[in-house]
């Protein structure tokens, strides 16, 4: 397998922030999308993004909540969108479509987490549904759109849950397999990143770039909401007190630092002729070569598996994925 996963050296790091990575660069005149805009690290991206100068808009399930929180981001949009239905996803993109307006960035940041066993109205597992096929659904929706801006970035969260586990094309909804949440993410995970590499491929002659992106362990975000904070604790990501540790060489950062790898990847020149690659700590990550794997699973450091990035299995879930949203 060939891929463009080498790291630039970019200049960035762990440490840098959002704000940091954005300065100096104009979005006058440019349309960004974020979902998850409303909270954690979706938030402060939608925010940086504004105060660039993108027109910003954040679609919602709680169009109220959203508000609420977008309060100190003047002119940031909030329209209705539930990635686990359907026809919510077509209604916001045939809205936006019909405005008539170009996309130029697309950031898919909304996300769940091992959660409980759940099923959508098609009976589709959640973290699946939501992370994976709602965010599917819609960029193939939107695409009109995205081509219109004659160089468009989609920017997909994925994680470091990629190493719990790849794609089951056999049993993507935990039919017959038991349900265990972290393995259900991880395949959510590994589909955003195999997505960025397939929307890539396809939308690379029309002018549109993809990149997945680790943001790092950032636990003040609600991600974490059905963990246990006693095994947050054991697992050094709370302290005794159970606030957030914040430790670099871990990845454990704070929001701030958090959207930065995103914002990276939305709007930096240094990625000008590239894409479908796997981000992380505002660089390209390395890819994790196969006698390097236990040791990478088992830390903190960057790197990407090849599964994740495999244009094979970006292509095939293309596919199954396309059946799957009709």
């Amino acid at each position: 397998m060939t891929t463009a996963q080498h790291p630039l050296g970019s200049g960035f790091g762990a440490a840098s922030t959002a704000e940091e990575v954005i300065k100096g660069i104009d979005l006058t005149g440019k349309v960004a999308i974020v979902t998850g805009g409303y909270s954690g690290i979706g938030l402060e991206t939608a925010r940086v993004l504004r105060t660039a100068g993108a027109e910003v808009v954040v679609p919602a399930r709680d169009v109220e909540r959203a508000r609420t929180a977008l309060k100190d981001v003047p002119g940031a949009e909030v329209e209705h969108l539930d990635l686990l239905d359907a026809a919510s996803i077509d209604a916001f993109a045939e809205k936006f479509l019909a405005s008539g307006r170009s996309l130029h960035l697309l950031v898919n940041s909304a996300g769940i987490m091992a959660t409980p066993l759940a099923r959508d109205a098609r009976g589709y597992e959640g973290q699946f549904a939501t992370n994976h096929l709602g965010h599917f659904q819609l960029t193939t929706r939107l695409w009109p759109a995205l081509v219109a801006a004659e160089g468009a970035r989609v920017v997909v969260l994925s994680s470091r849950g990629i190493r719990f586990a790849g794609v089951d094309f056999d049993d993507l909804h935990f039919e017959h397999r038991t349900y265990e949440p972290f393995l259900a993410y991880g395949q959510s995970k590994t589909a955003n990143a195999l997505f960025a590499v397939e929307v890539d491929r396809r939308g690379q002659a029309q002018g549109i770039r993809a990149f997945a992106v680790h943001p790092g362990l950032i636990v003040d975000t609600g991600l974490v909401k059905h963990l246990d904070p006693a095994a947050l604790q054991a697992a050094g990501a709370l302290d005794s007190e159970g606030r957030p540790v914040r430790d670099l060489e871990r990845q454990m950062k704070t929001v701030q630092q958090g959207a930065a790898t995103s914002v990276w990847c939305a709007t930096s020149p240094q990625l000008d002729g590239l894409g479908g690659v796997y981000c992380e700590n505002v660089d390209i990550s390395p890819l994790v070569t196969p006698e390097n794997e236990a040791v990478w699973a088992g830390g903190d450091g960057p790197g990407v598996l090849p599964r994740a990035v495999d244009p094979a299995a970006a292509a095939r879930l293309w596919e199954v994925s396309e059946r799957l949203t009709a």
